[in-house]
């Protein structure tokens, strides 16, 4: 019988099927990380414990744009120096952090918390574009960026958005297509993201 089968200590065990839980983690990465943790001295050890604690417990996602936030108003939101009349749609937070590294745009975000996905049984209801709509019609914004993957649930999904806001008085753009078809915007490089913001188009 393998180690991996039977534990000297259940604490460690417990720990292993805890961390072997999070994604791209196998058991043996979670072994390896659980001992790394266990030869750290105390206060590093509880200093990663109480951040993923605090993570989970005090992290909050914005009211306006549903970016991730230590507030109930993200940064971004209340920053006065942003462009509030250009809302750049994004699936998750990983896009607007991408996007920001890029540093070519200086409007506001909305994040949809995913795309449309018939497959995964994800429909517009599972995602925040009620709210985007709202936002649209009830404040001063006059461009809507697009910038969700270019795959067929990224398309499904811009045109579904770009339907909804068609009685609005208001631009739709989608970012240029520097982006390979499937790729997601949080790995592809900051030049070639910031060149697709800067080079969108309307939305046909």
């Amino acid at each position: 019988m393998s180690m991996m089968n039977k534990f000297p200590s259940t604490l460690l065990e417990k720990a292993v099927g805890e961390i072997s839980r999070l994604p791209g983690i196998g058991r043996k990465t979670a072994l390896r990380l659980a001992l790394h943790i266990l030869r750290q001295d105390m206060e590093t050890a509880d200093a990663l414990a109480n951040a993923i604690v605090n993570l989970r417990h005090e992290v909050k996602y914005c009211k306006v744009c549903h970016n991730i936030s230590d507030g109930d108003i993200c940064e971004v939101c209340s920053d006065t120096r942003r462009d509030s009349t250009v809302i750049c749609v994004v699936e998750n937070v990983q896009d607007v952090m991408a996007i920001e590294n890029t540093q070519q745009f200086n409007g506001l975000y909305h994040v949809l918390g995913g795309i449309i996905s018939p497959m995964d049984g994800i429909g517009p209801a599972d995602l925040t574009i009620d709210s985007l709509v709202e936002r649209v019609r009830n404040g001063e914004v006059k461009e809507v960026i697009l910038a969700l993957s270019s795959t067929m649930e990224g398309d499904t999904t811009n045109f579904y958005i770009s339907r909804r806001l068609a009685d609005c008085d208001v631009a739709v753009t989608v970012i240029a297509r520097g982006i390979s078809v499937g790729n997601e915007l949080e790995y592809t490089d900051e030049v070639t993201l910031g060149r697709s913001i800067v080079n969108r188009t309307p939305m046909k």
